[in-house]
């Protein structure tokens, strides 16, 4: 089975709009587009060579798609660019519009059933570049097996995000981290099961506290 990974660069308040440049997703009145670009160093260069440079296949929505075809096509020069016109393309998409970027390929209907079929045909592993639509419901289906969030030390306010509280309930382990001069946290983690739970009392609970438990409950109910 193919393995899919989402790598998300992400403000501390969980935006991931546009982090190329200015131009890149204005949507939605944003305008910060750029705002990785005075964080990134050279340090970071080899943990996010961890991902860019691997083996795999890209699964983009739509307006990503988009963006990537009217730009690294004509940046050959850059071993993204390359990379990227070599490999396969997987294009979540209701639109009948053309996807004239070669190794292209349409995948309609249901984002998790299409995803689910995808992730059991042969083929390179999968990664996500932008797409936040696409984060949603496949993470309320456990389709990730693992999530790269590269948090910069800004806040954006509005845009686009990958959570919106619809998540499937779960744990996480950290398999790789890195903390660059910069601020940027870049945390790699993998699904570790139910969402374990516990407690920090250590006496049995006063009548006050089991009052305003009571009382809690009424006002839920």
């Amino acid at each position: 089975m193919r393995k899919l990974t989402g790598a998300v660069f992400l403000s501390l308040d969980g935006v991931m709009q546009a982090p190329g440049g200015p131009h890149e997703d204005p949507s939605g009145g944003f305008r910060f587009g750029g705002w990785t670009f005075p964080y990134w160093d050279e340090d970071m260069s080899a943990p996010f060579g961890k991902i860019i440079d691997a083996e795999y296949d890209l699964l983009l929505g739509k307006r990503t798609y988009d963006i990537f075809a009217a730009y690294w096509p004509y940046n050959q020069d850059n071993p993204i660019g390359e990379k990227f016109q070599r490999i396969n393309k997987y294009v979540l998409t209701h639109s009948d519009e053309p996807l004239e970027w070669e190794n292209s390929h349409r995948q309609s209907g249901d984002t998790a059933a299409a995803v689910a079929d995808l992730k059991q045909s042969d083929g390179r592993d999968l990664l996500i570049q932008g797409s936040s639509t696409l984060y949603i419901p496949l993470l309320s289906a456990g389709l990730i097996d693992r999530l790269v969030l590269m948090t910069f030390p800004v806040l954006l306010g509005r845009g686009k995000r990958i959570f919106d509280g619809t998540e499937k309930p779960g744990a996480l382990k950290l398999a790789d981290h890195f903390v660059s001069r910069t601020g940027v946290v870049m945390a790699t983690y993998e699904p570790a099961g139910e969402v374990p739970t516990g407690t920090f009392e250590t006496k049995p609970p006063s009548e006050a506290e089991l009052k305003r438990r009571e009382q809690w409950a009424l006002e839920e109910a």
